[in-house]
C-alpha cells in the first residue's frame, strides 16, 4: 500500500480523470488567481460530489467525501478549500429544501438546475468576521414593495469568480424588533452584487477569496426562505449537522495539504527510518480521526454530542498537521526548501486551518461546559 493511495484511489473511481488532469499541471499555475483548477473541477463534475443520487448526484458517502477531499487537497490546495464551500452550501440547500417540501421552487427550480448545469455555489455566511458568530448574518433585508432590498458584505468569499450561485445568511427584522436569520440565494449575475480585491497573502489565492458586496439589491420574495417558528427545532438540526460537514471537510482538506510535504519526505527517504515512520505515523493519525468522524456521521450520529466530538477532531487534527509540517519541513532541509517554492507554500497553506470558524478560543468556554453536562452551543 503506498501512501495516500485509498485516498487516490476512491477520488479517481468517484472523479475519473480530474485528478490526473489536475496532476499535470504545476503547483505555482493551479496555486495562482488565474488556476484553471476550479473550471476543471466543474467540468469533472466535481459540483456533485456529495449531492443525494435522487437529484442525480454521486451520494458520496461522509467517508469517501473525507478521501476524495484529501487527494484532491493533496494536488490542488487552492481548488479543495474554495470548493469544500461549494460542499457546504449545497448540503445546506439541499437539507433545507428537504424541509419546506418537494415540488418548492428550491427544489423544482433551483437545486436541479445546478446538479444539471453543475453550477458552483458560494457561500456568504459570517466566516472570517473578528469577534463575531459564525452563523450571525452579515446581510440585512429589508422588507420593500416586492420583496427585500439587501445590503452587506461577505469577506473573505471563496469561489467569489467563478460562483454561479451565492447563497448567504440574512437578518430580517421582525415585527416584534427583533432580527432572524433567513436564507438568502441569488444568482451570482444579480445586479447590485460586484466583486472586490481582499486576499493579499499568496497562500491559497486560487481560492478566490475576495469581498462579495451587495448595494440595494431587490430580491424577490422566493429568494429568501424566511425564518419559519414551526421548523425551528428542524433548523436547529440542520444547522448542527452543516457544521459537522464542515469540520470534516476542513480536517481533510488541510490533511491533505500536509500530506503532501510527508510524501516529499517519504520518496525521498529523508532522515532516519524512525523520522519517517514516526512523520508517517502523526499525519496518518489525523486522517484516521477525520475518517473516524465520517464513521460517526454514516452510523447516523449527527447530534450535539457529535458536534462536540467534531470540534475535539478538529482541533486535534489541527495540532497534528502543524506538527507533521514543521518536522517535514526540517527533514526536507535547507536545500530542498530553497530549491522549490513549493514547501514554503505549502507549509504556509496548511495554517490556515486554524483560520476556518469556530476558532478554538471561541469555543473553549462552551467545550468545558459540554463536559461539565451541558449541550455544545457554538455561536
Amino acid at each position: 500500500m503506498h501512501f495516500l493511495e485509498t485516498d487516490r484511489s476512491v477520488c479517481d473511481k468517484l472523479l475519473p480523470g480530474l485528478r490526473q488532469q489536475l496532476t499535470e499541471i504545476p503547483l505555482q499555475e493551479l496555486e495562482s488567481p488565474d488556476s484553471p483548477a476550479i473550471e476543471i473541477f466543474r467540468a469533472h463534475g466535481g459540483t456533485n460530489l456529495m449531492v443525494p443520487a435522487a437529484y442525480g448526484g454521486l451520494d458520496a458517502s461522509p467517508l469517501d467525501a473525507a478521501r476524495v477531499v484529501r487527494a484532491l487537497a493533496a494536488t490542488a490546495p487552492s481548488m479543495t478549500v474554495a470548493t469544500m464551500m461549494h460542499h457546504f452550501s449545497l448540503g445546506t440547500l439541499f437539507a433545507v429544501a428537504e424541509l419546506v417540501g418537494a415540488g418548492s421552487d428550491l427544489d423544482e427550480l433551483l437545486l436541479r438546475r445546478v446538479v444539471e448545469e453543475k453550477l458552483l455555489v458560494a457561500s456568504g455566511f459570517a466566516e472570517g468576521r473578528t469577534s463575531q458568530g459564525i452563523l450571525a448574518p452579515t446581510m440585512m433585508a429589508e422588507p420593500v414593495e416586492g420583496g427585500y432590498l439587501v445590503n452587506g458584505a461577505k469577506k473573505p468569499c471563496s469561489l467569489s469568480r467563478s460562483m454561479d450561485l451565492l447563497t448567504a445568511s440574512v437578518g430580517i427584522e421582525q415585527e416584534d424588533g427583533s432580527v432572524a436569520m433567513g436564507l438568502l440565494m441569488l444568482p451570482a449575475d444579480t445586479p447590485g452584487i460586484s466583486i472586490h480585491p481582499f486576499w493579499s497573502t499568496p497562500a491559497l489565492n486560487g481560492a478566490e477569496s475576495n469581498e462579495v458586496r451587495l448595494t440595494d439589491v431587490l430580491v424577490a420574495p422566493e429568494q429568501i426562505i424566511a425564518p419559519d417558528p414551526s421548523l425551528a427545532a428542524a433548523m436547529d438540526q440542520l444547522t448542527t449537522v452543516g457544521l459537522i460537514w464542515f469540520q470534516l471537510t476542513v480536517c481533510a482538506s488541510y490533511t491533505g495539504i500536509a500530506s503532501v510535504l510527508v510524501e516529499k519526505v517519504l520518496a525521498g527517504a529523508r532522515g532516519s527510518a524512525g523520522d519517517r515512520a514516526a512523520l508517517a505515523v502523526r499525519i496518518e493519525s489525523a486522517a484516521a480521526l477525520t475518517e473516524g468522524l465520517a464513521r460517526r456521521m454514516m452510523d447516523g450520529e449527527t447530534d450535539n454530542d457529535t458536534l462536540a466530538a467534531a470540534l475535539v477532531t478538529r482541533y486535534a487534527v489541527q495540532d497534528a498537521i502543524a506538527a507533521s509540517v514543521t518536522q517535514a519541513v526540517e527533514l526536507l532541509g535547507g536545500m530542498a526548501f530553497i530549491g522549490s517554492g513549493d514547501i514554503a507554500y505549502l507549509a504556509a497553506a496548511s495554517h490556515a486551518i486554524a483560520f476556518h470558524p469556530p476558532s478554538r478560543t471561541s469555543v473553549a468556554g462552551a467545550l468545558v461546559d459540554y463536559y461539565d453536562g451541558h449541550p455544545m452551543v457554538v455561536s
